[in-house]
């Protein structure tokens, strides 16, 4: 049998230096990243995603980025196959590959290669269950399926509308089968609560000067909805309001700051369960890990 290939994840909280930390390693162990972020799939969503300069992709070969529209939906199992089938081209190029990101649900995925149901979608349903809010969706799905509410994000009206679609297809679902193609060693970077506040908050009005809401204002008038743009969350839910002239300029700012720090602290007590992370602070201790795994 043929060993697993080989590869290097790194996750991590929203703002705690991901990006930065993969194209320094991916250049000295002659890698190439693969994004593992639900918002950077799409086109023209760059800096409310925290997407990677176009200089940044010259330094190593980034995929998985600007590869679906934003006016479609894109699936996890539609991201798995792509990744995966990446992942496999990188390593067969004697290559190492990197998957990066912080969309939990995106990297495992991949690192435990999960076994999706096939569940066709019920489009009468969704017409229905988008009129509910969040909690009605999330105490629905409570209801069917509590397993599965215990691990989904709550304020995610898409992954609720399904995951409730396959629990009443399938009734409840038994953990996803797993069936993992590699071998992976996975880096997780630490930052302390007050670290993490200090980066978010920088890197929002960094973002706010580059422009991130004649980005929003862009894809308003490329057709996406007020309701589409929302229904990204984040940074494109506060702008959308910002625009609508729903809130002013300082609560956008508040209110996305707010959402960005309980959305870190998901990401983290996601992250906290797996004991297979190693956390690091800086770029040599992960360089030793690496080393380590390769030998």
């Amino acid at each position: 049998m043929n060993p697993k290939p080989k590869l290097i994840v790194i996750l991590g909280p929203t703002a705690s230096g991901k990006s930065a930390l993969a194209i320094k390693l991916a250049k000295k162990f002659k890698g190439e990243i693969v994004s593992a972020d639900s918002r950077q799939v799409y086109r023209g969503m760059d800096l409310g995603t925290g997407k990677v300069t176009k200089k940044e992709q010259k330094l190593v070969p980034h995929y998985l980025l600007d590869v679906a529209s934003p006016k479609r939906r894109f699936t996890v199992l539609q991201y798995q196959k792509l990744a995966i089938k990446t992942i496999q081209k990188i390593s067969k190029q004697k290559k190492l590959p990197f998957l990066v990101g912080g969309s939990p649900f995106y990297l495992y995925s991949v690192i435990e290669g999960w076994v999706f149901p096939e569940v066709k979608p019920d489009w009468k349903l969704r017409k229905k269950l988008e009129k509910k809010s969040c909690l009605k969706l999330f105490l629905i799905l409570k209801k069917l399926d509590p397993s599965r509410a215990k691990t989904i994000e709550k304020k995610n009206k898409r992954r609720l509308i399904r995951a409730i679609e396959i629990a009443k297809k399938l009734g409840k679902v038994k953990a996803l089968k797993k069936c993992p193609k590699f071998d992976c060693l996975l880096i997780g970077i630490k930052k302390s609560k007050k670290e993490l506040k200090d980066l978010i908050q920088k890197r929002l009005k960094k973002r706010l000067k580059q422009g991130m809401v004649a980005e929003v204002k862009r894809l308003k008038k490329e057709g996406l909805s007020y309701q589409r743009l929302e229904s990204f969350g984040l940074e494109y839910k506060w702008v959308a309001k910002f625009l609508k002239k729903e809130i002013s300029f300082k609560e956008m700012f508040e209110f996305c700051k707010k959402d960005i720090e309980h959305f870190a602290k998901r990401q983290m007590s996601w992250f906290k369960k797996d004991k297979r992370i190693h956390w690091i602070k800086n770029y040599s201790q992960a360089e030793k890990l690496i080393k380590n795994f390769l030998k």
